[in-house]
């Protein structure tokens, strides 16, 4: 099993008035967090409050692009070019970059969002093209992808990718998660179990089927309603079983080179 994992969250997605998500208590409980930038949530005064949030509990700052589908939350299906793809995750995250430059606040990763982070996995061009242009723009920033084959392939290539699965998401036979179009509120410890049986390299589908999986980062959803309730149940579980939690570059460094 392994015992060093990052744990990561999507969160900064309220906009305007509106507020979704508790980042203030959620936020300090993880070492990684994918900032909404503006397209499916967030605005800049919501970017930037996450950032700040981020930077005074020492976790590390990714941004979270995803389609322009703020009624769907973007996870309504797009039709998107590999280069129409690249240049909506290069336009977000620079707009992340920029506010985070402002707080002095690196950005490490780029985590496409929703039906994107699906395109990722239905297309290998687009999860490429992604790729590609965040190195081009950041060579020192890694993009997240769904553990599988998709990952290990970019991997194997030299790409920088982070392998990720999912504490709070179900999973189907081909390996593929479930995305929740509205997500409800998860029974906290059977997410801490799952979050367990990725650290020991395998899920169980919905239908009962065995599913192998090497990630080097877990993801819990702010928009969950009892998302604090969630990543307080993992981290307590890491804690009995031994398990450490670090940026997923860290984590990175030492289990990949």
């Amino acid at each position: 099993m392994r015992t060093l994992v990052d744990l990561n969250a999507d969160a900064g997605e309220s906009f305007g008035r509106w507020r979704l998500g508790d980042d203030e208590r959620l936020i300090p409980l993880v070492t990684s967090v994918n900032v909404a930038c503006g397209w499916h949530a967030g605005d800049a005064a919501t970017m930037r409050r996450s950032v700040r949030i981020a930077r005074e509990s020492g976790v590390a700052v990714g941004a979270h692009p995803g389609f322009p589908d703020l009624t769907g939350f973007g996870r309504r299906a797009l039709a998107m070019s590999p280069q129409e793809a690249a240049d909506a995750c290069l336009y977000q995250f620079g707009a992340l970059r920029a506010i985070a430059d402002h707080l002095h606040t690196p950005v490490t990763h780029v985590k496409p969002h929703g039906a994107l982070y699906g395109l990722t996995l239905r297309d290998e061009a687009v999860a490429e093209a992604i790729t590609e242009a965040v190195l081009s723009a950041a060579p020192d920033v890694r993009v997240v992808l769904l553990a599988g084959p998709t990952a290990e392939r970019l991997a194997e290539r030299g790409f920088p990718v982070v392998r990720e699965a999912f504490a709070d998401l179900d999973y189907d036979d081909a390996g593929h998660i479930i995305i929740e179009p509205d997500p409800q509120a998860k029974d906290p410890q059977r997410c801490a179990d799952q979050a367990v049986a990725v650290l020991e390299g395998e899920v169980t589908s919905v239908n009962g089927k065995p599913i192998e999986v090497d990630a080097d980062t877990i993801c819990l959803h702010g928009d969950r309603p009892n998302a604090v309730e969630v990543a307080t149940a993992v981290r307590e579980r890491f804690a009995s079983e031994g398990v450490q939690v670090a940026p997923m570059a860290d984590v990175v460094r030492k289990h990949r080179g």
